[in-house]
């Protein structure tokens, strides 16, 4: 390869190209703190459980109203709080999919590229 760098490409447009892979990379850790921080919270079963997940996609809180305890149909309970676990779970990852999509304009970057 020539002593220039990369043919057809002047310093200047790579040193821009690198000065815009680092300020993406910067506001992706930002936008990964920030979700970090957020909470998303699911109801179902008109209100008998809920669930909370944080951006890291973890539960961190489960409710559940003292009259849906019904040992005789645990099943039904079981049922209710693995829906609302999931539908928190869904909440935390749509926010961070449109957050990623407002960062890169559309484009689909590999995992882990930034």
């Amino acid at each position: 390869m020539a002593k220039g760098g990369f043919p057809n490409m002047g310093g200047g447009n790579m040193n821009n190209l690198i000065k815009q892979a680092q300020q993406m990379q910067k506001q992706m850790q930002k936008m990964q703190q920030d979700l970090e921080s957020k909470e998303f919270s699911a109801t179902v079963g008109g209100g008998a459980v809920v669930a909370v997940a944080n951006g890291k996609k973890q539960i961190i809180d489960i409710k559940i109203k003292p009259e849906v305890v019904d040992e005789d149909d645990i099943e039904m309970l079981q049922d209710l709080i693995m829906s609302a676990c999931n539908e928190a779970l869904k909440k935390a990852e749509k926010d961070s999919a449109d957050q990623m999509q407002k960062l890169t304009g559309g484009l689909n970057l590999p995992g882990g590229m930034f």
